[in-house]
């Protein structure tokens, strides 16, 4: 029985009012009344900084491999990593098209740019697929922790890592970013992939020699069909999006990078000059990875929201009501449709909701046409081109200031300080979209930046 089906929607309208808009796809904010203070729950969480810096040295440990087999990253050094871009040209304009001051800097983490992949998900997945890569080479006697890991690129590993299967559920972008590293280190990859997944997503799967599972449902449904796949496969690795601490660390690592760019560009982040992170949110590993590992950096001084479209708020769902992953947003008539194909999740994560309910600010939707109004404007104003989804983040300055964020701020004590404060949008995927896709795209939000204007 549905958790919704337990007591009559009538009653979870009376005691969770907050349901009434979203049922009504009405774009909104929530904030959320768990927030603890960090110092007060550090020590229970599940999760540290040591678990964050032994991510950080595995992936600095696969460097020069990552270099030999993707020679693109070599200017970092073989880290899988983005620019952060100040934006004062898109702060003018969201100012001018929301009718807003908005004090305080925007930046830009752009995450759609990052090698590989082209988007956030080649933190998390990638991440993944070289610690069981590691694993497996290390309990063979094909590796040891000292070794130059350009050794997982011979021919005794990669034929080694052929007998051995990944398998993933997605909407796209992390079957990408497992797709292509697990196909370059030798293994068999099977994504299987929702209705919403993008064509060109499964086609350079496909010609990376990755096996693609296509589903006429939606996301919830490919991860499932990839848990069973995996569970009647032997020496068959599944990458659970909706469970894996592996996943999760992977992502939080991006915090560590942030601090050093936040540092080189002399950016400070303290109580006077407070942190504000956007982030758009699917299944809720992604944003809850780096989320966590800005709050084990900064603790009180950084505040994360994440972004959800108003068809598929599953997190805002699970976290509102605190039900979590036992509640999906079809059971509330919600038809989890939407253009940012990345977010079309209707369930979420059941261990990120829970760790983030002390951690996390809050939560805002945006309606499709939002999405592709603010894709145009960033292209307009900064020649900067992103799948939809991608864009989420980029309003939360704009929510957070508006007069809907000001007994928030009141709250917190931040009303005083947002001259000094910091706002970074994280985009989260884009650099790989297509060119007719990417016009199309822009083509749409032209014409809602010009009917909004008429």
């Amino acid at each position: 029985m549905h958790v919704f089906q337990q007591k009559p929607l009538t009653q979870w309208l009376q005691s969770h009012p907050l349901l009434n808009p979203i049922i009504a796809h009405q774009e909104l904010c929530w904030f959320n009344p768990k927030l603890r203070q960090f110092a007060e729950i550090v020590e229970t969480l599940p999760l540290g900084t040591a678990d964050i810096r032994d991510a950080a040295d595995r992936l600095q440990r696969f460097a020069p491999y990552i270099v030999q087999a993707f020679p693109d990253t070599a200017e970092n050094g073989g880290l899988i990593e983005s620019p952060l871009v100040k934006i004062p040209t898109v702060q003018q304009a969201l100012e001018a098209l929301y009718g807003l001051s908005l004090p305080g800097s925007l930046m830009l983490k752009c995450d759609s740019h990052l090698p590989i992949s082209g988007s956030i998900k080649a933190r998390g997945g990638i991440y993944e697929v070289l610690k069981h890569a590691e694993t497996l080479a290390l309990d063979a006697g094909l590796l040891s922790l000292d070794d130059d890991y350009r050794v997982l690129a011979t021919p005794a590993c990669r034929d080694f890592f052929a007998e051995h299967s990944i398998v993933v559920g997605s909407t796209g972008n992390l079957g990408l970013s497992i797709g292509i590293m697990g196909a370059q280190l030798g293994f068999k990859v099977c994504v299987h992939m929702s209705a919403d997944a993008r064509q060109w997503k499964k086609d350079l799967l496909k010609s990376k020699g990755v096996i693609v599972v296509e589903h006429p449902d939606d996301y919830s449904k490919a991860v499932e069909q990839g848990r069973l796949e995996a569970q009647q496969t032997p020496r068959c690795h599944f990458i659970d999006d909706e469970n894996s601490q592996d996943l999760f660390l992977g992502y939080s690592v991006a915090a560590q990078r942030l601090q050093q760019q936040l540092n080189q560009q002399g950016v400070i982040v303290d109580a006077e000059h407070p942190l504000f992170v956007y982030l758009p949110c699917g299944v809720g590993g992604g944003p809850g990875g780096v989320a966590f590992g800005l709050k084990q950096i900064f603790g009180d001084d950084v505040h994360c929201f994440f972004a959800e479209p108003t068809h598929s708020p599953c997190m805002l769902v699970g976290m509102y009501t605190g039900l979590h992953d036992q509640v999906s947003v079809q059971e509330l008539g919600i038809d989890n449709k939407t253009c940012a194909d990345g977010l079309a999740v209707g369930r979420p994560s059941a261990f990120v909701g829970r760790l983030m309910t002390p951690l996390l600010d809050g939560i805002y939707t945006l309606e499709d046409d939002s999405l592709y109004r603010l894709l145009a404007l960033l292209k307009d104003s900064e020649d900067i081109a992103l799948e939809p989804s991608a864009l989420a983040g980029l309003p939360g300055m704009v929510k957070l200031l508006s007069e809907v964020g000001q007994p928030y701020l009141v709250q917190k004590g931040l009303a005083d300080k947002l001259d000094q404060a910091t706002h970074i949008a994280w985009a989260t995927g884009g650099n790989m979209v297509p060119e007719q896709e990417r016009s199309d795209y822009y083509a749409t939000g032209k014409a809602l930046l010009s009917a909004l204007k008429a």
